[in-house]
């Protein structure tokens, strides 16, 4: 009965391209081979009803299934944009400016894809395995389209509801819908993913996971946000922004296979310098304007960031007055240095927190001199003179501040090492592709998590408590203690002179990090780091703001080198 009902209707599968058709209980056509459901209905012939009516009821359960195990259509710009998306809300959570997702990363996702020629364009770039021919896809522009400007644009949340509309991705969906039938399987993945690993050409952009911190970092710089790239990387490593596993938060129906993981599945920890480098490549790739001014009342002016450094560090006040005037000396305070222009290839791409810390560096150095000597010395001075007057101001005392930071430093960097320890780089949520698969795959997966509960109950472990709201400071000094750990309101009395008018140093001695600094387009650097090269104060300084930007000490020391040498007046040399 089944084969006189479909022997009439002889087109091939769009998915297997096999003749061999059946019927389900509903009198809906499906391909025996493959399983796929097409529109087409048995048409029925009774005495009560309307001759040839068609038969218009659906089984909702089986398409439902059907979906989720064979997936959706999509490409690996739509799986980026998911997650552009997400990183977006967390920092909005976070009390980002609302504008940030749909003004700003929005309108410059989509100037990417423009640019990379994915979507917004008469010809968007094909990297499905067949090459299609611009009569394959539909399109309702005739002309290439003008340049996307930066703030006419919808937003993220207008396309929310389907990732593979056209208001959401322009033609990019006109090729799936074309060929993608053709190529896809149950297990097929994206369209593009096996295509998207292949070598691109030059100047092309390839999108990657860095690529998205990328695209939040110089969102957040276009709107001054109180947000440096070291905060959003350490809000990142501490699970508060969508980054490991973040497809993870793909829909059901957006299937990872193969090439798909090598894309999205992330392996290590964000670095700074990728992560920055990568930015300064997309704000030249996207032909950005110049960005909004760094003026001296924005967070990321030196200025103020060596402020919240210093509080950080526990330092005394006094020396935000010696960091201002090396800003003020080297001109590093100047919008036209600060401000972010894509347009100057020649100009220097500022690292804001990196800069500041290595200002206070630079500070300290003229201060105390950090040789392993001199501020000892300073320390024992002072430390005697607070013994005997302990009403009023405290002197700065070196070693005691050394003691303090010294302990406090390692119990933080103990409890960061035991986390990263403990974490878990595989997924929560396991990896399957077929509903033969999938019973398995949890079956494995509850057993891992059941021998996780019991060891950790055998060994006695501390349940992980509940994630608290990031905070921009690690290290916390409270002036109103009584044990005297906190140094802020401490005077530099004892290390200071007049002359004249003005203050300076009781010492005239000081020494560079680096006599000479390489030629970095021939060394790939300004200049290199060896711990052993250098007294052990200036490492541990160097070493705790390492730890609060969780950059290497070599950045920083490179940073310190390039300030030194302005502010000295000397010349590079190449190595």
């Amino acid at each position: 009965m089944e084969e006189e009902d479909t022997r009439d209707y002889s087109e091939p599968c769009v998915q297997c391209s096999v003749v061999n058709w059946g019927l389900t209980d509903e009198g809906r056509f499906y391909c025996k081979s493959c399983h796929n459901v097409i529109e087409r209905t048995k048409e029925v012939l009774t005495s009560d009803v309307v001759p040839n009516t068609k038969i218009q009821s659906i089984s909702r359960g089986f398409r439902k299934r059907k979906k989720i195990d064979k997936g959706w259509e999509w490409y690996v710009c739509e799986g980026f944009q998911y997650i552009l998306k997400k990183q977006a809300e967390a920092l909005q959570t976070l009390g980002v400016c609302p504008k940030m997702k749909d003004e700003i990363l929005c309108n410059f996702w989509r100037l990417y894809l423009q640019k990379s020629r994915q979507a917004y364009c008469t010809t968007p770039a094909s990297y499905t395995s067949k090459a299609l021919s611009i009569s394959d896809v539909s399109t309702d522009v005739e002309t290439e389209p003008e340049r996307i400007s930066i703030h006419g644009l919808s937003s993220f949340s207008e396309s929310d509801g389907d990732l593979q509309t056209e208001s959401s991705f322009g033609h990019v969906s006109s090729i799936g819908k074309a060929s993608a039938r053709e190529t896809t399987s149950v297990c097929s993945g994206s369209v593009d993913g096996d295509s998207y690993l292949l070598k691109r050409k030059k100047g092309n952009l390839r999108m990657s996971m860095p690529m998205t911190l990328s695209f939040c970092y110089i969102s957040l710089l276009w709107l001054r946000e109180p947000v440096t790239l070291s905060d959003l990387l350490r809000f990142v490593i501490d699970g508060h922004i969508p980054y490991l596993n973040a497809f993870q938060c793909f829909p059901e129906e957006m299937k990872l296979y193969g090439a798909d993981l090598k894309i999205f599945r992330v392996e290590s920890w964000p670095v700074y310098e990728d992560v920055h480098n990568k930015m300064s490549e997309l704000s030249a790739f996207l032909d950005l304007p110049c960005f909004p001014a760094i003026t001296d009342s924005c967070f990321l002016h030196p200025n103020i960031l060596c402020i919240k450094y210093l509080m950080e560090a526990n330092l005394p006040d006094e020396l935000h007055n010696w960091t201002c005037r090396v800003v003020k000396k080297i001109n590093f305070g100047e919008a036209d240095f600060l401000t972010l222009d894509p347009v100057n290839k020649s100009a220097r791409k500022v690292k804001y927190d990196v800069l500041a810390v290595a200002i206070i560096i630079v500070v300290l150095k003229l201060l105390f001199i950090l040789d392993d000597q001199y501020e000892w010395l300073y320390a024992n001075f002072a430390g005697k003179r607070n013994q005997k007057n302990k009403e009023g101001c405290l002197w700065f005392d070196f070693k005691k501040w050394y003691k303090v930071i010294k302990k406090s430093v390692d119990v933080e960097q103990k409890k960061l090492d035991e986390e990263r320890a403990r974490f878990l780089w595989k997924c929560e949520k396991p990896l399957f592709y077929s509903s033969k698969e999938k019973s398995v795959v949890l079956k494995k997966r509850q057993m891992v998590v059941n021998l996780q509960r019991q060891f950790g109950t055998l060994s006695g472990s501390m349940q992980v408590a509940e994630k608290q709201s990031p905070s921009s400071f690690q290290l916390n000094w409270a002036e109103e203690n009584t044990d005297g750990n906190c140094f802020h309101g401490h005077i530099l009395e004892g290390i200071l002179q007049e002359k004249g008018n003005s203050l300076t140093t009781m010492n005239t001695k000081y020494w560079l990090c680096s006599v000479k600094l390489c030629n970095e387009k021939i060394c790939g650097q300004l200049t290199h780091y060896k711990e052993s090269d250098f007294p052990q104060s200036y490492q541990f300084v160097l070493n705790l703001f390492s730890f609060l930007l969780r950059v290497p000490a070599s950045l920083i020391h490179e940073e310190v080198c390039l300030i030194e040498h302005k502010l000295f007046k000397t010349k590079r040399h190449r190595k």
